[in-house]
């Protein structure tokens, strides 16, 4: 046997997909899966005893932010990159902790912070970022205030570009830079103060640019949008993955599943928000927008669930929020159930993000777990309990429990 094989006994394992679980064990040789179920073969390597416990796929959150260390957008983008990676880098530690093996970095990252997650410097999920996130003048990424007179040129999470060839530059220089997917704000935000949040972003001709470039190197766009008109002008005009989608209706979603079109609910950071946003500083004009779209945030995840939509899971934590992050699974639990949530959380994500080696428990899966000390399915809770109630395993290594 490899000296880097590990076998997970005594549980039952949720494959990513199945209503039923089945029992196990696991067995992982070089940090892929080989084996479910049967008798486990005699190994020289690491047993893992789960209890009568549940091993499900790591979980992927789809909509993050390594440098959303702060509510502001403009604190953000005025903070020095060395800064934010180096907090960044306690985000992702903190994520990979909580059993979140893999992110979508939707607004930010680059190929430093990429590039010292994969010699191992950090520990971090696996790592898929799109660089900044595209924004028109005065869109959802704009950061100034109406009544300043700012450069807003730090682009770390945001970049503001306006044009259809202006944009076709910036997404040929994501790529270049190995972004895996790319972000345009296409309707307005909670936490952008100068732009209505149901209006659409950026013409039709600039949609078009950025997604017919991402489709030439075989990519897609995501983008952020609230309102109907906002995630028709999206779909209709190439965008794959519509991030947030609180105020859908049932015609927008029916277009979504006609296109094939995902939607990521991020139910965590408005609850979160709401909660807590006066604790952290969330601006008076962001409190309001909030209240506008927390309550349709989860009717919007039954329009969609019902209209075929694929549905993915996110969270867009910001700031000191990011300990919500398991709140999310929680809330999409309630609305979908706790096998919906899952699913979300790990295979259909996985297809969204194109790795259907992600996401999964079966052979030839990459082997990044989470053991949970109970059945997620008769008891939900331990889906979102602390960590003394799981244990991750990254690459078919057992991680040391999040301090």
């Amino acid at each position: 046997m490899s000296p880097s094989s590990l076998t997970i006994v005594n549980a039952a394992v949720f494959d990513g997909w199945s209503a039923e679980p089945v029992e196990g064990p696991v067995h992982v040789e070089d940090g892929v899966v080989v084996q479910v179920g049967g008798t486990a073969p005699a190994s020289s390597g690491r047993v893992v005893d789960a209890r009568g416990g549940t091993v499900v796929p790591g979980l992927i959150d789809a909509h993050f932010h390594a440098y959303g260390v702060a509510l502001g957008l403009m604190e953000i983008e005025a903070a020095p990159l060395s800064y934010l990676a180096l907090s960044g880098a306690r985000r992702l530690a903190a994520a990979l902790g909580r059993g979140f093996t893999t992110v979508r970095d939707v607004a930010g990252g680059d190929p430093g912070l990429a590039k010292a997650i994969e010699q191992g410097l950090i520990p971090s999920p696996r790592y898929l970022y799109t660089g900044p996130a595209l924004t028109q003048t005065g869109g959802h990424g704009d950061p100034r205030p109406g009544d300043s007179d700012l450069c807003a040129c730090g682009g770390h999470m945001g970049e503001i570009v306006d044009g259809v060839d202006p944009l076709r530059r910036a997404v040929r220089d994501r790529f270049r830079r190995g972004a895996h997917a790319i972000k345009i704000m296409a309707s307005g935000g909670v936490v952008s103060l100068t732009d209505p949040i149901r209006i659409p972003q950026y013409s039709p001709e600039e949609v078009r640019a950025v997604t017919g470039e991402a489709a030439r190197r075989g990519s897609y766009v995501a983008a952020h949008a609230y309102s109907p008109e906002a995630i028709v002008h999206s779909v209709e005009n190439g965008v794959r993955s519509v991030e947030h989608g609180n105020l859908l209706d049932e015609a927008t979603a029916a277009l979504m599943a006609e296109r094939g079109a995902y939607l990521v609910p991020t139910l965590a950071t408005y609850d979160a928000m709401d909660r807590r946003g006066a604790d952290v500083g969330l601006a008076p004009v962001s409190r309001a927008k909030n209240a506008e779209v927390l309550d349709a945030g989860r009717r919007a995840v039954e329009i969609a669930a019902a209209a075929g939509v694929r549905v993915g899971f996110g969270t867009d934590l910001m700031g000191a929020l990011d300990d919500e992050q398991l709140n999310g699974l929680r809330l999409q639990a309630e609305v979908m159930g706790p096998l919906g949530a899952l699913r979300s959380a790990t295979s259909v994500n996985a297809d969204l993000i194109g790795r259907d080696d992600l996401g999964r428990i079966r052979p030839g899966a990459v082997a990044d777990l989470l053991v949970l000390d109970g059945d997620p399915f008769t008891d939900p809770s331990v889906l979102w309990a602390g960590p003394e109630r799981r244990t991750v395993i990254q690459n078919g290594t057992v991680l040391p429990p999040l301090t």
